[in-house]
């Protein structure tokens, strides 16, 4: 093999996830950390520097402990050895583009089984919740307007929360019908409509910027005018939510910013939206993943009951005979079957 190990890894991290495949920043970082636990593994397993290591040293068998490893030695769960098992499968199948020799190897790993896991709980907080909360928002302060904006922002479109770090002035249209492009994964672009209470927060957020910002700079920022991390936003709303948690089930705890995303999703589906609505306004790729919005809210499934229920009869009614009993020509044709 003339092709080193380290140009390899290169030109998948480089080129072929964010170039070829077009995956986010965020996407490609969780790939090179799942990589360099695999490659550190391996070269433990082999003994050896990690800038030793070969092509030919990722064996089928070494992926097979490295999964085992995940499980026993670091307590991972299923989904998570499940998901190191997709970067897995996907490098492999890079390298046997690049080296023929490891077709074999690849096919082996793509053939690994993924293992069967619960469904990850879906969260989202209530109307109730969701009114309580902005009612508790801080209304003076350096940073109350930004975050009141931010939260609403969340729930009005439920977009990701790299969307909402990544989102620049340009993205944001307030004239009209007000709107917000979302720059989405898969290099993926949507549009979201926007309320016009968003809307009119959104225009008071960026006119106490000083200086005015130009069209390319974030639409959060922090205290150094620096955008929000998405790890920056992940604190804002725990600040702002910890009151929720004890007000949920017991397995509901640290509202996270996608908690937003699930209660945009769920409050449109019980709003009536149609499902192939909510999976445009969410950016999602499968309907699949679209309709299980359906099954964790009871207020759609006895809205559907209510549909369904049968008309109340007084209990001392005559029993109405069925029309096709009367029908002499559909008797007939029955008996001759």
């Amino acid at each position: 093999m003339t092709t080193s190990l380290g140009a390899l890894l290169h030109a998948f991290l480089v080129d072929e996830l964010p170039l070829q495949k077009g995956f986010r920043p965020a996407s490609t970082k969780a790939y090179r950390d799942g990589l360099r636990l695999f490659l550190t593994f391996v070269a433990e397993d082999r003994a050896c520097r990690l800038t030793q290591l070969m092509p030919e040293d990722l064996t089928v068998e070494r992926v097979q402990r490295f999964l085992l490893h995940l499980e026993e030695k670091r307590h991972n769960h299923r989904r998570t050895r499940n998901h190191r098992l997709t970067i897995l499968r996907t490098f492999f199948e890079f390298l046997a583009q690049r080296c023929p020799e490891l077709l074999a190897v690849a096919q082996r790993v793509a053939a690994i089984a993924v293992k069967r896991t619960a469904p990850a709980e879906t969260r989202f907080l209530e109307r109730e919740e969701i009114a309580q909360l902005f009612r508790r928002l801080p209304s003076a302060g350096p940073f109350a307007l930004r975050d009141r904006t931010l939260l609403l922002l969340l729930y009005n479109t439920g977009a990701r929360v790299q969307e909402v770090a990544d989102l620049r002035i340009a993205d944001l249209d307030l004239q009209g019908q007000p709107s917000v492009r979302l720059h989405g994964k898969g290099d993926k672009w949507r549009t979201c409509p926007l309320w016009p209470q968003t809307a009119q927060l959104l225009e008071d957020l960026l006119q106490t910027r000083r200086p005015a910002p130009s069209t390319t700079m974030p639409v959060f920022v922090s205290r150094g005018e620096r955008a929000l991390t998405r790890f920056g936003i992940y604190k804002i709303v725990r600040r702002h939510t910890r009151h929720l948690d004890s007000l949920g089930p017991p397995t509901r705890r640290h509202i996270s910013p996608h908690v937003f995303r699930h209660t945009a999703a769920v409050h449109l589906l019980e709003a009536g939206v149609d499902v192939n609505v909510i999976r445009s306004w969410l950016g999602h790729v499968h309907l699949d993943t679209t309709n299980r919005y359906a099954e964790i809210t009871i207020r759609t499934k006895l809205a559907a009951v209510q549909l369904c229920e049968p008309v109340a009869t007084a209990t001392d009614s005559p029993r109405r005979r069925s029309i096709w009993h009367n029908d002499q020509a559909l008797l007939s044709w029955l008996a001759s079957l």
